[in-house]
């Protein structure tokens, strides 16, 4: 574990167990992402796994920020539909809130619209009794809020140079299908990733800031 903000940080990978007892003593739960879809269980049965820390999270009233593939995990715990999307959106595209994010604890205060990287080829339906937050031209539901405890972020505010850089190493495939290739989408984190930085250190420490009044509450 590290220390931040006051909070322990426990990371648990993408290959590690997840145990029965993985929310003992948790103030709250981060979900990132991966290369594949919800509906591949039968490929990587760990998703189920996930899905029920979420769900056992949620009952819990232990906050959740699922972000790529975590929003989508969100939302099928939820009982949404996740399905592939007609094309992959993967660069920098504008983010537009929606008039509800105006008075969502993590979203409110954040410019109505913003750049950030999209890197996805699935897409969800809004889950019942969730709050819709944010969108983009191609993708209606890019952001949501469930109960007061959970957000999705289908898109990433944490992935800046680096982290794209990785990405494209990783996943040179689909990197092939955006215009530009590799070139543009480094050259679009350059121009972006500072003010793309504000947002999510915006939306983190509220989000942060929840735990910790959890925590001392």
């Amino acid at each position: 574990m590290v220390k931040h903000v006051g909070l322990a940080v426990e990371t648990i990978g993408p290959s590690s167990f997840i145990p029965a007892d993985a929310l003992a003593g948790m103030s709250g739960l981060i979900v990132l992402g991966g290369p594949m879809g919800v509906y591949e269980s039968d490929r990587h049965p760990r998703l189920l796994d996930e899905q029920e820390l979420i769900r056992s999270a949620l009952a819990s009233r232990v906050p959740v920020l699922g972000i790529c593939l975590g929003s989508q995990l969100l939302a099928s715990a939820l009982g949404a539909r996740v399905y592939p999307a007609p094309a992959k959106e993967i660069g920098w595209y504008d983010v537009t809130l929606e008039r509800e994010a105006a008075s969502d604890p993590l979203l409110a205060g954040a410019p109505e619209r913003f750049k950030a990287l999209h890197w996805h080829g699935d897409v969800f339906d809004l889950p019942g009794g969730a709050v819709p937050l944010a969108r983009s031209a191609v993708t209606r539901h890019q952001a949501f809020a469930y109960g007061g405890v959970a957000w999705g972020l289908l898109f990433h505010l944490e992935a800046g140079v680096e982290e794209v850089q990785k990405m494209a190493a990783g996943f040179p495939d689909e990197v092939a299908t955006v215009d530009g290739g590799a070139e543009r989408l480094l050259a679009d984190a350059a121009r972006y990733w500072t003010g793309t930085a504000e947002v999510g250190r915006h939306v983190l420490s509220r989000w942060l800031g929840l735990l910790v009044r959890e925590s001392s509450g």
